[in-house]
């Protein structure tokens, strides 16, 4: 039998709220069916839902389940940063002080706060090396660049299915007007530097057909794993930040930090609305 559940819906990745992305976060989801997260992520229509319940490791401090419109995550990151930031709010308290600790599909992921930002631990990617070139040529087809322009790419898969690649500007990721028709499934970031006197590093935009969203406007997983490709190549700093949502009128900044073997991806986030969702 239905009934009100406890309701959240948090801006991520901005200190201006509502222009980071939005989460829903059904908080006490114990008892709700497959179908029926289901149901609600595809009419809450947002790029992913989350489903707050009782963990079943004792290390954790909850356990969630994320979906897009179309189906279930392992792992994302903004969903993440999110539901954590609700769950606080709401009254949530650690195990651990100053260490939340989430259980998702990808095991334990541990979150750190400080102030109104709060920070994810980047889980270790499913997947990495060279794309296909077959692959990499459908991607400047879609993107109407010639093959040259694609100075790098990669696999930065932690879950959601991520590829990658890297052009020569920030400009140039923000003129781009794709048609993936050709590969509707892919999910793919793209990113380019920022001129060398700005604040910020890298623009990135994630382009996501394949799970109903046709553009994310702005990506803690992408980010994450993109972080660890950048950083590990040497094409980064192990301190920076990223611009993303530009081109959907947002203003998202995710920052990076690599620390001691560990890479922390974080941004602000903000409770937007508080309510009860009828579930």
């Amino acid at each position: 039998m239905p009934h009100n559940r406890a309701f959240a819906q948090v801006d991520v990745f901005s200190s201006e709220p509502y222009r980071g992305n939005p989460v829903a976060v059904i908080l006490d989801a114990e008892g709700l069916s497959d179908e029926e997260m289901a149901r609600i992520a595809n009419w809450t229509n947002l790029s992913e839902t989350t489903f707050v319940l009782p963990p079943s490791d004792p290390q954790a401090d909850y356990r969630l389940r994320i979906f897009t419109p179309a189906r279930e995550l392992p792992f994302a990151g903004h969903p993440t940063l999110g539901s954590a930031a609700a769950w606080l709010e709401a009254g949530g308290v650690p195990r651990s002080e100053g260490t939340v600790v989430q259980e998702c599909g990808a095991g334990l992921v541990h979150l750190r706060r400080g102030g109104q930002t709060l920070s994810f631990a980047a889980p270790e990617p499913f997947r990495t090396g060279d794309l296909d070139e077959g692959f990499v040529e459908q991607i400047a087809a879609a993107l109407h660049v010639d093959r040259g322009e694609i100075l790098g790419h990669q696999w930065v898969d932690n879950g959601p299915g991520w590829a990658a690649v890297r052009l020569a500007s920030a400009q140039q990721v923000l003129d781009l007007v794709p048609d993936f028709s050709q590969i509707p499934d892919t999910k793919l970031g793209v990113l380019g530097p920022h001129p060398k006197d700005s604040e910020h590093e890298y623009e990135i935009r994630a382009f996501v057909p394949g799970a109903g969203v046709a553009e994310d406007p702005v990506t803690g997983s992408l980010n994450a794993s993109v972080a660890q490709w950048l950083i590990g190549s040497g094409l980064a700093p192990a301190k920076y930040t990223v611009t993303q949502g530009t081109a959907l009128g947002r203003a998202g900044v995710i920052s990076i930090s690599h620390e001691d073997d560990e890479l922390w991806v974080g941004g602000t986030t903000t409770v937007c609305f508080r309510g009860t969702a009828f579930a």
